[in-house]
């Protein structure tokens, strides 16, 4: 990409940084395919974000400079890790996982106080994806800690733009990583049946998956897990707390959840953007990209098109369910999206049962996240 192409945008102005959503709203109007020397190229539209996800020949996955698997890959190399990766994620493997992530969602709603204010993402969000990641992988308790301030330093570094310090977060995390791996090798037959434990275990044509190889699938987890899950959640109920008739309505009618979360999401997107590189020209919104150039496809806009959802603040799952891009499209759809959803669905089906009333504190307001995060940085409301 050439350093002297003029920028549409900035992507890191006060503007843009202090209300995401309806700055992405805006440029899908004004420059649906936008430059900048910050985010590459930048999709907004619903029909150029898919096109981008159906077309991973033009348009390759692999975008990151370090191991990334699978979200670095393309077919045929990405196929037999994709294959291991989604065994994980298999309905057997949800159903198995689902007493103790309701265990762990029950034991969260118990733990808040009634009526008093709470700050939800300190003391509610971060908290549950924390647990259940290291739930779901068999990790101890003990890493709670290292890993939530992984996830803060993590996020500063990534929008500061501060490669250095990026690179030695990620070194930290490895070793946390690999000394999990170094406590179930030397148990060998009494290592404990997780999912660290059959990682461990696994063959990827022919061959033991390497060290490396594992830490970069489950650093591609836990990045998800944590920072997206947490995301959500404070999305999901501060959307819940300024629509309470909707609120009212999914604690009478709690099967009503699954659509109704995805929906919520799909309004607010968790997760900003992912990355993509052309492998050929190509021409997308009207604008000419030469091979080898970065895309950065904006999810937050795209599943918020007015020509796929009309209104897009409208809340109507039934309607916009076919085309709602949450968890993506094409080879790379997120694997994990049965967990995802199995740990929102609980986790809000215990909020809802266990309250009357969850009500937004008017001081202090909500603090909006940055990027490269989504959702609230800080978000106080009440349980009653």
């Amino acid at each position: 990409m050439s350093p002297t192409k003029p920028a549409d945008w900035d992507p890191r102005s006060a503007e843009v940084l202090d209300d995401q959503i309806a700055a992405y709203d805006a440029m899908r109007q004004r420059c649906p395919v936008a430059h900048s020397d910050y985010l590459w190229w930048s999709v907004f539209r619903h029909e150029d974000v898919k096109r981008v996800l159906e077309d991973h020949v033009s348009f390759s996955n692999a975008a990151s400079n370090h191991l990334s698997i699978p979200n670095a890959m393309d077919p045929p190399e990405h196929t037999p890790y994709r294959k291991i990766i989604e065994a994980y994620f298999t309905p057997e493997h949800m159903q198995a996982f689902e007493p103790t992530c309701r265990e762990i969602a029950d034991a969260l709603v118990a733990e808040q106080r009634r009526g008093d204010p709470l700050e939800l993402m300190s003391a509610f969000a971060r908290p549950f994806a924390l647990r259940i990641q290291c739930a779901f992988m068999g990790w101890p308790d003990a890493l709670h800690a290292p890993l939530g301030d992984w996830m803060v330093n993590n996020h500063a570094a990534t929008l500061a733009g501060d490669r250095a310090a990026m690179a030695q977060i990620a070194v930290e995390f490895d070793g946390h990583i690999k000394q999990q791996l170094v406590v179930r090798r030397d148990a060998g037959e009494r290592a404990p049946d997780d999912v660290t434990t059959r990682l461990v275990r696994e063959h990827i044509n022919g061959r033991p998956l390497s060290d490396e190889e594992i830490v970069s699938i489950v650093r591609n987890w836990t990045v998800g897990e944590l920072g997206t899950i947490a995301a959500s959640l404070g999305i999901l109920v501060h959307y819940l707390a300024v629509h309470p008739a909707l609120q009212t309505e999914l604690r009478q009618q709690p099967e009503n959840l699954p659509d109704a979360i995805d929906e919520i999401l799909r309004i607010h997107a968790p997760l900003i953007a992912n990355r993509r590189v052309t492998t050929c020209p190509v021409e997308l919104g009207g604008r000419k990209i030469d091979a080898g150039e970065r895309l950065t496809l904006i999810w937050a806009a795209a599943n918020r098109d007015e020509a796929v959802f009309g209104d897009p603040d409208v809340f109507d799952p039934e309607r916009n369910r076919d085309h709602n891009l949450l968890y993506g499209a094409g080879v790379h759809v997120c694997p994990g999206a049965p967990l995802a959803r199995l740990e929102l669905r609980l986790l809000m089906e215990s909020l809802l049962a266990n309250t009357r009333e969850i009500t937004l504190e008017a001081e202090p307001a909500p603090e909006r996240a940055r990027f490269p995060a989504s959702g609230f940085s800080s978000l106080t409301v009440r349980l009653n």
